[in-house]
């Protein structure tokens, strides 16, 4: 008999919307060979045409149903990359080890240090620092909902690997470790407190060094990981840098609402973005700088996350917004959302379906 878990996997997989096909075109191409790959997971890289001696890199992770060619696209970061003369590396997940395309951000063994898909994605940066001559000080990754959330681990497994990080609609490190935990952490339940999830980021690595610069962007009308995880995101990399409850600085940038904490020498270490009625998905502005594509999971509410984080890592110019006024908030995709899955997004007859079996079974409340 199939466990619970697989047939819930399966029925998602089958009828989730195809929102992460590939574009026809791309600009990234493969990285075939990067070492041992335990997580089995597929790597793509953009290089501009002149990259300088030296040049940044940065990871993106895509979201669940989504591929790396696709992100690229929505997100504008290879738009970006061109003009400012960084690189960029796009970890890939594969339908044998996730059957919706999720990095697998709860499960133990691809979560740990030196194992699984974290250490995938650390080798598949040692080979695009040896292959390209990166500033080892300048390698960043950020990532969307489950790739936010490896995005979380990637910080706190290997922190003296990342000068920075940015987590999109993402999840704390360590905050689950089984299927019904993702189910409930991502609904806002259980969340464990800031002290235990620092404690958590601690155990995942013996670093001594200076933690990762962190940026942090969420919907407050996100219907499939609740803005708690947001606040739990910040608390738990507060909690580790002994920064104050209370933000430095708060501000208005495009109708939307920046908090900022600093070290006790004044310089930035964390800023969360609370973004004024958007769903789950990477806040773009086609229009502006980085730019991007609006399509599912892709939303435009005016204000480029793509180019705030570059900004916020210090390795491009803000390119501010010709628009005036508030922006219209995006939704999210008219589909009705399984909010509890680790998954992705199914239709609102499966996503019951599925919710009933999971009640019966007593595994979420």
């Amino acid at each position: 008999m199939r466990h619970l878990s697989d047939t819930i996997a399966r029925l998602s997989a089958r009828h989730a919307m195809p929102h992460g096909s590939a574009p026809a075109a791309t600009r990234l191409a493969p990285l075939p060979d990067f070492g041992s790959n335990p997580g089995q997971l597929k790597a793509w890289r953009f290089v501009p045409e002149k990259l300088p001696a030296g040049a940044p890199l940065i990871v993106v992770l895509h979201g669940c149903t989504q591929t790396a060619a696709g992100y690229d696209q929505g997100s504008g970061w290879s738009d970006l990359a061109e003009r400012e003369g960084f690189a960029l590396l796009y970890p890939e997940q594969q339908r044998a080890n996730n059957p919706n395309l999720c990095f697998n951000w709860f499960v133990p063994g691809d979560i740990a240090r030196d194992g699984g898909e974290a250490e995938s994605i650390r080798q598949m940066v040692a080979q695009m620092v040896a292959d390209l001559a990166i500033d080892p000080a300048r390698i960043f990754v950020t990532g969307l909902s489950a790739g936010g959330a490896m995005t979380s681990v990637m910080l706190a497994t290997y922190p003296e690997v990342f000068a920075g990080g940015a987590v999109i609609a993402g999840l704390p490190f360590g905050c689950a470790t089984t299927m019904p935990e993702a189910f409930d952490r991502m609904r806002g339940h259980g969340i464990p407190g800031d002290a235990a999830l620092a404690g958590r980021v601690r155990g995942a690595a013996a670093h001594q060094g200076e933690w990762p610069l962190l940026s942090v962007w969420h919907g407050n009308a996100d219907a499939t990981v609740a803005p708690a995880n947001m606040d739990a995101l910040v608390g738990q990399w507060r909690t580790l840098q002994d920064l104050p409850a209370a933000p430095t600085a708060t501000e208005q940038v495009d109708g939307h609402t920046r908090r900022l904490w600093c070290d006790r020498a004044g310089k930035p270490r964390i800023e969360a973005f609370t973004i004024a009625g958007m769903g789950h998905g990477t806040p773009i502005a086609p229009h502006v700088g980085g730019g991007g594509t609006a399509m599912p999971y892709m939303l435009d509410v005016g204000i480029s996350s793509t180019d705030h984080i570059a900004a916020f890592w210090g390795i491009a110019e803000l390119q501010t917004s010709s628009h005036v006024g508030s922006h219209p908030a995006a939704a999210e995709p008219a589909v009705e959302r399984h909010a509890a899955s680790p998954f992705a997004a199914v239709p609102a007859g499966v996503a019951k379906t599925i919710d009933d079996a999971l009640r019966s079974a007593g595994l979420v409340r």
